[in-house]
């Protein structure tokens, strides 16, 4: 499934780029121009689930129809691209291009799709770009800020200050929705012995984590924006109404709650949800709420933006 949102008031003669970043679970695309006063403003974005990394926590090798799915959400996306008149292309791959072998072959037929080689970064990378592009376009108030961002395969936490934009630490965990499913999901809905063990490899994760206590938690990525679409009955997606928005300990914690008593069938239907996502959002979200209660956070602030955004902002400033 692919969500697609348009913005209008791009215009003919200015510098677009387009960024893409291939993740665990989905595939995002950015196209945007860099307007008069220097400032990215999107044309397109586009997100598809295609589960590149699935059961790459097990057999550490990409699977061949996960390949596929990927190649094809590419070629369509090389199509947008194309159809924006844009020069400056850039790609990344994270968790599941970093664990797992086949990523040469992606790589290389990516490379023929869209004109330039996708770059396997380093989870601290990622954690810099996450940092970067997650912060964009929110008004924060000044004091120490720490963006997590849940992926697939991997959670990446990154400390910085709010005004400066400057990052001081980042770690990125080897702990995601897709792995979490993978290795403890079996019953459905999850069983209260499923949702303890995912619970317990959460938290010897998050131990590993700095202090988050007394910053502003900034959440980005599909988790983060799933759950505020849930809680705000956001249905279609529209990010506008997401980027920015702030949820409530309580409300993280009742969508976690909801989502983990309820079979995949009805998950599947709730507004909000995209069906792709349905399987793994219940270890998704136990992770939030348990990062919002790790912080000893009273709230959370939700960015739709993230390392593509980042990505982005590196290649139209060079």
């Amino acid at each position: 499934m692919t969500n697609t949102k348009r913005h209008p008031g791009s215009s003919a003669g200015e510098r677009r780029v387009a960024t893409i970043d291939i993740g665990t679970n989905s595939v995002l695309l950015l196209v945007a121009r860099l307007d008069a006063g220097g400032v990215l403003q999107p044309i397109e974005e586009r997100a598809t689930i295609t589960r590149l990394g699935e059961g790459v926590d097990r057999t550490r090798t990409l699977a061949p129809a996960a390949i596929e799915r990927t190649l094809a959400c590419l070629e369509e996306y090389a199509r947008a691209i194309a159809e924006h008149g844009v020069t400056d292309v850039a790609a990344v791959g994270t968790s599941a291009m970093r664990d797992a072998s086949g990523g040469d072959d992606l790589r290389r037929r990516a490379r023929t799709i869209l004109g330039v080689e996708p770059q396997t970064i380093s989870g601290d990378e990622e954690a810099r770009l996450t940092f970067r592009g997650g912060l964009s376009g929110l008004a924060l108030p000044p004091g120490r800020v720490v963006v997590f961002d849940i992926g697939g395969g991997s959670t990446e936490f990154i400390s910085g200050d709010a005004e400066t934009r400057a990052q001081s630490s980042g770690i990125s965990l080897d702990v995601g929705s897709v792995r979490l499913t993978e290795r403890h999901v079996k019953a459905d809905p999850p069983s209260p012995e499923e949702l303890s063990a995912i619970g317990d490899d959460i938290e010897r994760e998050l131990a590993k984590v700095p202090s988050m206590k007394g910053a502003t938690l900034v959440g980005v990525a599909g988790t983060v924006t799933t759950i505020a679409a849930i809680a705000r009955s956001v249905d279609p997606y529209d990010a506008s109404k997401i980027h920015g928005a702030v949820l409530s300990k309580r409300d993280v914690g009742e969508t976690a709650a909801l989502l983990a008593r309820t079979k995949l069938a009805e998950r599947q239907g709730l507004p909000g949800l995209s069906p792709k996502r349905a399987d793994v959002i219940v270890a998704g979200a136990a992770l939030c709420a348990a990062i919002v209660r790790r912080a000893d956070a009273s709230e959370l602030v939700v960015s739709d933006r993230g390392v593509r955004w980042g990505l982005a902002e590196e290649l139209a400033h060079r």
